[in-house]
């Protein structure tokens, strides 16, 4: 009785989340998609009943959500894939309500963001605006969008929003507002949490990057206050990581060579701008701590 084991399996990978013990939960997941492969269910198309299909979705979204939790991007990604034909599915036929589609999205645009992905973090932000389109339906008499039974727009999902916010932030070079964001409560769920070192290093290594144009050198305070870390002992770890030099409590940066300086000129603004403005909020968290 294949849909009575997918039943039992799904209780036991509900309880591994909520308990935080993922020893048994690749097993469970791989027991659970040999339960829809026998019940024909894990490529879903109209013909299969509603409730396979929701148990199909629901295990597949299991899986996306229990491979952030084991940090494993690769198995996450391989699990938003499969569930994207889940997702493109009528809501006659499988209603979004109930389902995590949100939630496995946002994070896998969190995903894409923290692997400096911005190309393809745009292209599954056109594609979620079409969807979003399309289920608005035509214009009613009155020339207003028809959204009748229809759930809250992208603009309201905190989900999708979260991500969105960061990739603003970083486009705009405005790092202490990425770091904000990822230390507040405006984080949607413990899942997103997770990216918080990822997303964290990005930064860092882009003011890194920045610093190396702008300055010829730093104080080792100020540079544990811009690159976010907790000790000087850990500036001078990072900097070793850089191939930067430190001497009498300063860090040194490897100086442009005299024709590099000519075509990096104009970054030097920026990033000096950029530089300051987050020595700044550093400075602002000092008082206020």
């Amino acid at each position: 009785m294949a849909d009575q084991e997918l039943s039992s399996l799904l209780k036991q990978l509900h309880s591994s989340l909520s308990s935080h013990n993922y020893s048994q939960s690749p097993s469970l997941l791989s027991r659970a998609k040999i339960c829809l492969l026998n019940l024909n269910a894990l490529v879903p198309s109209p013909q299969i009943p509603r409730q396979l299909l929701l148990a199909a979705r629901e295990t597949l979204e299991l899986g996306a959500l229990v491979s952030i939790r084991l940090q494993d991007p690769e198995a996450f990604t391989r699990y938003f894939q499969q569930l994207q034909p889940f997702y493109n599915l009528p809501s006659d036929i499988l209603p979004r309500e109930g389902g995590n589609a949100s939630k496995v999205t946002g994070l896998y645009l969190l995903l894409q963001l923290s692997q400096g992905d911005y190309a393809g973090f745009h292209t599954t932000l056109e594609a979620l605006e079409t969807q979003a389109q399309q289920a608005e339906g035509p214009p009613n008499q009155r020339g207003k969008t028809n959204t009748k039974g229809q759930g809250k727009g992208l603009e309201d999902d905190a989900f999708i929003q979260y991500p969105i916010r960061l990739e603003q932030a970083l486009m705009e070079g405005s790092y202490d507002r990425v770091w904000g964001e990822t230390k507040s409560e405006r984080v949607p769920s413990e899942e997103f949490a997770i990216f918080s070192d990822v997303l964290i290093g990005t930064i860092r290594s882009e003011i890194a990057s920045c610093s190396e144009k702008a300055y010829p050198s730093l104080p080792i305070s100020n540079a544990k206050n811009l690159l976010f870390l907790d000790s000087e002992g850990s500036v001078v770890q990072f900097a070793q990581t850089r191939g930067w030099a430190v001497q009498d409590s300063r860090i040194y940066f490897p100086q442009l060579e005299a024709e590099q300086y000519g075509t990096e000129k104009d970054i030097l603004a920026t990033s000096g701008q950029v530089i300051e403005n987050t020595l700044g909020y550093a400075r602002e968290l000092e008082t206020i701590v």
